[in-house]
């Protein structure tokens, strides 16, 4: 691709674009073009003086003259002459290629007025590294200075000239944007001669880069200089889904792509009926649920079935015959006869080297631990019925060991064998009788009616 304009050390690295050795990919150079007449050796009777020269690895490219005591060809970094002082560059091309280049941007030899002054030396080199250092501090103090004065703008690159004597800052904005006072602004923070130059946003994603869905690079900021108008019918020719979020780009915009093979699609297209989302057979109405563009098919199903039941596949042929047929009053019996029954395929078996285990090795089932529930009973809640016994008497066995020396028959306390068993008889006189042999206060239960009675004092 551009491993032209790469000089090379003895290990075969390119020393230029530093993206060692990886030039074929095409991400060391935006736009970038392969000179190849400048690699045969061939004498140019009729030399063409006007090269292309590229700036900042692609992001815009310019046509000047080059005169015969510069030397210079392509691959080479070049000072160039602009309107507001001095540039450096890369030729990219050079001979007669860039005279079908100029015809394709449409530019003629007229309207070249600059020309190439030298060689960039070693110093012109640094202080290009310096400038682009700056580019991006400058574009963080260029975007805070725009958010203070409330401008409905965003700027998506700035570009230093190579003298570091002009900047030009690329923005984005949906309408026109009064920026006298920003460049006031800018002109005292920066320093510089300072140019506006607003663009959209399919020319921000080419000057940004990026990848795309399809995991390439962009094709607007590799290869792509034409942008045409993309609409939802190429999608809807295609048959795809009208999903905003899949159609849309790195920019926000419906994706180039969608252009790319949008005439195949309309030339095979142009082969299946019109008007063919209903048939009429004696069955019922069929209607078309999807089409298969390349392999001339349609698929139907019954209205009745509400496109959920079997479907039928049917040639764009028959279609258009059964459309005949309905127009003169006729219908067919039914959609089955006219279906297309697809055969499967009987391959042989292939060998590939190694023998199929699916089935014969069974894995072991992983064993798992059951962890039991505790089951947690909650007191009071055998309190319910006339021989149930009170909150203190569900745990009475498990406090016998721990409450002997608490001589209270409390809820939730120790609870003596015998005045439990006193309890469930439901007998007045035992009741008293136990809280005597206790000799100690505290509360009986009458379980009977359910309700806590106050112990008697010893």
């Amino acid at each position: 691709m551009g491993c032209t304009g790469c000089t090379t050390c003895g290990t075969g690295t390119p020393n230029g674009c530093k993206s060692n050795g990886g030039c074929a990919t095409g991400g060391c150079n935006r736009l970038n073009t392969y000179d190849w007449l400048s690699s045969m050796d061939v004498v140019d009777t009729d030399p063409f003086d006007i090269v292309e020269v590229s700036f900042k690895n692609g992001a815009h490219k310019g046509f000047y003259r080059n005169q015969d005591h510069t030397r210079s060809i392509t691959g080479d970094d070049v000072v160039v002459e602009t309107g507001t002082g001095l540039d450096v560059g890369r030729i990219t091309l050079s001979g007669e290629l860039v005279r079908l280049q100029m015809k394709k941007k449409k530019t003629s030899e007229k309207d070249v007025l600059h020309k190439i002054i030298r060689k960039a030396n070693e110093r012109d080199l640094e202080r290009l590294a310096e400038a682009r250092s700056l580019e991006m501090t400058t574009m963080v103090r260029a975007r805070a200075i725009a958010r203070n004065l409330k401008l409905d703008m965003k700027i998506g690159d700035v570009e230093y000239q190579g003298d570091k004597r002009k900047a030009t800052f690329y923005y984005t904005a949906d309408g026109r944007v009064d920026f006298r006072e920003l460049i006031r602004h800018y002109a005292k923070e920066f320093r510089v001669k300072i140019e506006m130059r607003q663009i959209g946003a399919r020319q921000e994603s080419a000057r940004i880069g990026g990848l795309g869905s399809c995991g390439r690079e962009l094709c607007c900021s590799t290869w792509l200089t034409d942008f045409k108008s993309v609409t939802t019918a190429a999608a809807r020719y295609q048959n795809l889904a009208i999903n905003q979020s899949k159609l849309s780009g790195m920019c926000g915009r419906l994706k180039c792509c969608l252009n790319y093979e949008l005439d195949t699609y309309l030339d095979a297209l142009q082969q299946f009926p019109k008007n063919a989302d209903k048939l009429q057979t004696e069955a019922g109405t069929a209607i078309l649920v999807k089409t298969d563009i390349f392999k001339g098919l349609m698929y139907y199903a019954y209205q009745k079935d509400s496109g959920r039941g079997k479907l039928y596949t049917l040639e764009a042929s028959r279609v258009k015959d059964i459309k005949a047929m309905n127009r003169k009053g006729e219908k067919p019996a039914d959609l089955v006869s006219l279906q297309v029954i697809f055969e499967a395929d009987s391959e042989e078996e292939v060998d590939m080297g190694f023998e199929d285990v699916t089935g014969v090795i069974e894995l072991p089932e992983e064993k798992r631990s059951k962890k039991r529930r505790k089951n947690k009973k909650k007191p009071g809640n055998r309190g319910k019925g006339g021989n149930s016994t009170s909150r203190g008497s569900n745990n009475s066995q498990a406090q016998n060991k721990g409450s002997q020396d608490k001589g209270s028959n409390s809820s939730g306390k120790k609870g003596d064998d015998k005045g439990s068993q006193d309890n469930k008889k439901g007998d007045g006189k035992s009741r008293s009788r136990n809280r005597r042999r206790k000799g100690g206060r505290g509360r009986g239960n009458n379980n009977n009616n359910g309700n806590k009675g106050d112990g008697d004092k010893s």
